[in-house]
């Protein structure tokens, strides 16, 4: 690979670096940078990276791409449903875990249908439905495990206010799907067969990832048994890790970290704060993610309501508004890196569109 692909393909490092880079300046290095880092975020990423590239090795997404096109033939129905797949895996996996989880699976059935060209807007369409589907649970998405918890927040209270821009945007979503052509889609041939007791296996570590997620496991525990057993049945999983995007994120914790420790920028949002939580998170989102934005805006107002449906709705936009987006454009580039100037424009084309409306129409409901 050039030097020059290279660098298209991990844009979102780079930029993430530069950031980090650029805020070290204002604030040096020094013992609170060690309360930037969410080990358990990036422990719980490295073992979902991980299992995955072992189910990918093993051919299982292939497998399943095969029953997918056989039950639902064609291109329009099959998109929809890894869309909705996605959507629900978000509800109750975390919509990193949805996308990381679903998005290779977009790939083999996409690619080996012939219908690569379906690639980009099938992406662009989960990574929506990751965003949206994960903000209706508190712990759906990272930001609203962190408000669920800083504000004490009822779980019923949270579900509904989450509701109604919940309901618009799937509305949205499968409102999109109709720009997907009714092709209809031949099953590949020579069936894929499975090793049974390495799919069990991979499995039950598939399970464990999930239980690190979502706090029913120690992710102490995971770290050890997950890539143990790959070390003995599949060490090129280990090999195969994205470690780029393990990096990126640990680079926009030290950006985020950084900048709430900077007096002129907590100042700043102070002020902002003033003319609608709201608009003023979901703007935030669109320049720090939503992550950060909902942690650092949460110093400074107490409309838990409004800093909760700007920092979700906050996650479209730009690449960088939501951290789960990074996983989409690392996917894509993966497999298309000479395509990714397209991918970004119809991404933002997209996105920004699912922002307008939803601004507008919460807006509209009082929400601000």
């Amino acid at each position: 690979m050039s030097a020059v692909s290279w660098c298209r393909a991990n844009a979102m490092l780079l930029i993430a670096l530069l950031a980090a880079g650029i805020t070290v300046a204002f604030v040096p290095p020094d013992k609170g940078y060690l309360g930037y880092y969410d080990a358990r975020t990036l422990a719980c990423l490295f073992c979902v990276l991980a299992v995955v590239c072992a189910l990918r090795n093993m051919d299982l997404f292939s497998a399943l791409s095969q029953q997918l096109v056989q039950l639902f033939h064609t291109t329009r129905s099959v998109v929809t449903a890894l869309v909705l797949i996605t959507l629900v895996g978000s509800m109750l996996l975390t919509n990193d875990t949805a996308l990381l989880t679903f998005l290779p699976l977009s790939w083999f059935v996409l690619h080996a249908t012939g219908q690569d060209r379906h690639l980009a807007f099938t992406f662009i369409l989960q990574n929506c439905a990751a965003n949206f589907g994960g903000m209706l649970t508190p712990f759906g998405n990272p930001q609203n495990l962190y408000l669920f918890s800083y504000y004490h927040i009822a779980s019923t209270e949270f579900i509904g206010i989450m509701l109604p821009p919940f309901l618009l945007s799937i509305a949205l979503i499968l409102l999109c799907r109709f720009f997907v052509p009714k092709d209809p889609l031949a099953v590949p041939e020579e069936p894929v067969r499975l090793d049974q007791k390495r799919a069990v296996v991979y499995a039950l570590l598939f399970c464990l990832a999930v239980a690190m997620v979502l706090r029913v496991v120690p992710y102490g525990v995971g770290l050890v048994i997950i890539p143990a057993v790959l070390l003995v049945l599949d060490r090129n999983a280990l090999k195969s890790v994205d470690w780029g995007l393990l990096l990126t994120f640990a680079a926009f914790f030290t950006f985020s970290g950084n900048l709430a420790r900077i007096d002129a920028v907590q100042m700043f949002f102070a002020r902002l704060l003033s003319h609608g939580t709201m608009l003023v998170s979901a703007l935030t989102s669109q320049f720090i993610s939503n992550v950060p934005a909902a942690i650092l805006l949460s110093r400074f107002t107490q409309d838990y309501q409004g800093l909760l449906i700007g920092v979700n709705v906050g996650g479209a936009g730009t690449l960088i508004a939501s951290l789960a987006s990074l996983i989409t454009f690392r996917e894509f580039a993966k497999h298309k890196p000479a395509q990714t100037g397209r991918f970004l424009l119809l991404f933002l084309a997209v996105s920004f569109g699912f922002l307008a409306v939803l601004l507008g129409a919460m807006s509209l409901l009082g929400q601000a």
